[in-house]
């Protein structure tokens, strides 16, 4: 029986979409959780050096936050301790601009509820990204 992670790994939802962009990628699911982990960092999307080395924040980015936790590389690549899951299991690819896209929502709606589920040890959760904020309201801009 296949294990979950081994299911998301396995993923194809969006190979057309992912071929259909500026980088002509196929999907490779970056999968880094267990149930047992106890620190869960949510973030975006791979990125194109995560996306080659199917390691999560195998960049200067994850450089950054590992410092920031103040973990080791030993530590934070700790499948049994630290949960990376993303909004998007893969790397969206780039538009003709050369842009990140956007993470599919398809990843999240169709994983997401059976990842969370199964991390049910999570202590601490880290959220890692950028957010828009709306500057709009009904009346109008902010």
């Amino acid at each position: 029986m296949a294990t979950l992670a081994d299911e998301i790994a396995a993923c194809r939802l969006c190979a057309e979409r992912f071929a259909a962009t500026k980088t002509a990628h196929a999907p490779r699911p970056v999968v880094w959780f267990r149930p047992s982990a106890r620190l869960l960092i949510a973030g975006q999307a791979p990125g194109i050096r995560v996306h080659q080395s199917g390691k999560p924040f195998d960049d200067p980015s994850g450089d950054r936050l590992r410092g920031w936790l103040g973990m080791s590389d030993a530590e934070f690549y700790d499948l049994t301790r630290v949960a990376v899951v993303p909004m998007a299991f893969c790397f969206p690819g780039y538009d003709a601009k050369g842009s990140d896209l956007p993470p599919p929502p398809v990843c999240r709606r169709t994983w997401h509820g059976r990842v969370m589920a199964a991390l049910e040890r999570v202590e601490l959760t880290v959220l890692v990204g950028v957010t828009r904020r709306n500057t709009t309201s009904a009346s109008g801009p902010a």
